[in-house]
């Protein structure tokens, strides 16, 4: 079925009656959207009145004139070993739920994994029939995720070393969509556990667990961006299909799971070579100007998303560069700036650019850091609110917060909170 409506897939019209496919596109200038295309009806396409069905093919192809659709695929594999990749455990599908679980893959504490040695040879014959380089030393990572299928809460994965990478995938396409020979890039092929599988109720008011298919093997193969079109994605998923089958690695039964194809799909203007920054690539080119992994990680996933998530905007649309979230992390562990102001600085610079140090100076945001200046805002703040002060004093202490808050708006948000908490604790002390 996913074969069908990937060749359903055209780079000049993305709609097909009789297919469903969700996908997420980027169109320049980087505005992203999310494409849902269902289909209304079962019947043939010729009942259809001709007046509709050349508007519907007019306005997709007004639409997409002058982009391409850039395709990579990550495909997952279940192997069909006797047992599953840590544990002795059998699959099989179609067992009863909760019947093929032990305390391995179920995640207990104390238990540990012993690694299946037919997974290993599993992944080297697919990495050879993928013309790929195969890693002689190989490790496994913990790859977070909380989901209810989940017992561990993280899945066993590859991440920096995989079993195989730097392959290809040769075919030819059928005579009746153009023929021609194609060449797809593998960027990797890894190793991991498959998670367990949720069963919903009709009602929709609960759900239920089976971990049959927690721990079971997996290869997840990667695919370079390099297709064009729904036929070549769609024929690139077939041979990949028959690959597994000849090898006999694993069934390929889409109707199971035991193949699922992810299908990665953005568009771009003909003649484009560059393809839309992603948040992972942002947050590696800021890594690579010295910021604090942690630092940049909760910025761009925090206050740079939902900025971005309520302007509408793609992270390709922000003039926030890689280099100047850097500064701007810098600056705050530094004591330039606060946390505070860091936030206004941030909206600055992805609506407008510049650099974190013209907007610090043109709109005088510098921290105040002086005891002297930031002990004499305190005590006016104390003089102010005689009543919160003694009842501060008469042992309610939350009012710690309040005080701070009324210098931190005195300051106009510039006064150093680690130096505003430490005068502040002592003068309310009586010191």
């Amino acid at each position: 079925m996913v074969l069908t409506l990937l060749r359903g897939i055209r780079t000049q019209t993305l709609l097909r009656a009789n297919a469903g496919l969700f996908c997420t596109t980027r169109l320049s200038p980087l505005a992203r959207f999310t494409t849902r295309v269902e289909g209304v009806q079962t019947t043939d396409p010729k009942t259809v009145p001709k007046s509709i069905q050349q508007a519907t093919k007019e306005a997709a192809e007004q639409k997409m004139q002058g982009f391409e659709a850039v395709i990579g695929i990550e495909t997952h594999v279940q192997l069909s070993t006797i047992t599953k990749a840590f544990c002795s455990c059998p699959y099989d599908y179609g067992f009863q739920p909760n019947s093929t679980v032990c305390p391995t893959c179920m995640g207990h504490p104390g238990t540990l994994p012993v690694l299946n040695a037919k997974v290993v040879e599993c992944a080297v014959k697919v990495a050879l029939a993928l013309n790929c380089e195969i890693s002689m030393t190989s490790k496994f990572d913990r790859k977070q995720y909380f989901y209810p299928d989940l017992p561990k809460g993280y899945q066993i994965s590859q991440f920096d070393i995989p079993i195989a990478e730097k392959g290809y995938l040769d075919l030819d396409l059928p005579v009746e969509f153009g023929g021609g020979h194609r060449r797809f890039g593998i960027t990797r092929v890894h190793m991991e556990e498959d998670a367990g599988k949720l069963l919903h109720s009709e009602s929709g008011n609960y759900s239920q667990v089976d971990l049959n298919r927690a721990g079971v093997p997996l290869l997840e193969i990667v695919s370079e961006p390099d297709m064009r079109t729904g036929i070549e994605a769609a024929e690139y998923g077939a041979e990949m299909q028959r690959l597994v089958r000849y090898l006999g690695v694993g069934n390929g039964n889409m109707q199971e799971g035991s193949l699922r194809c992810d299908v990665n799909v953005s568009v771009r203007p003909i003649g484009q070579s560059e393809f839309g920054t992603k948040v992972a690539h942002f947050f590696d080119s800021t890594l690579e100007h010295g910021a604090d992994a942690k630092l940049a990680a909760n910025w761009i996933m925090g206050d740079m998303t939902a900025y971005l998530k309520d302007e509408k905007l793609s992270i390709d649309e922000s003039k926030l560069t890689p280099l100047e979230l850097s500064e701007m992390i810098a600056s705050i562990k530094n004591g330039t700036i606060s946390g505070k102001i860091a936030k206004e600085i941030l909206v600055e610079l992805i609506a407008k650019g510049g650099t974190v140090k013209s907007v610090i100076e043109e709109k005088d945001l510098i921290q105040i850091a002086d005891p002297a200046a930031i002990g004499a805002m305190v005590d006016k703040v104390l003089v102010d609110n005689p009543k919160q002060l003694e009842q501060y004093r008469a042992g309610k202490t939350k009012l710690q917060g309040y005080f701070a808050g009324q210098v931190m708006k005195a300051s106009k948000g510039k006064a150093s909170p680690v130096l505003l908490n430490k005068i502040l604790g002592e003068k309310l002390k009586g010191n």
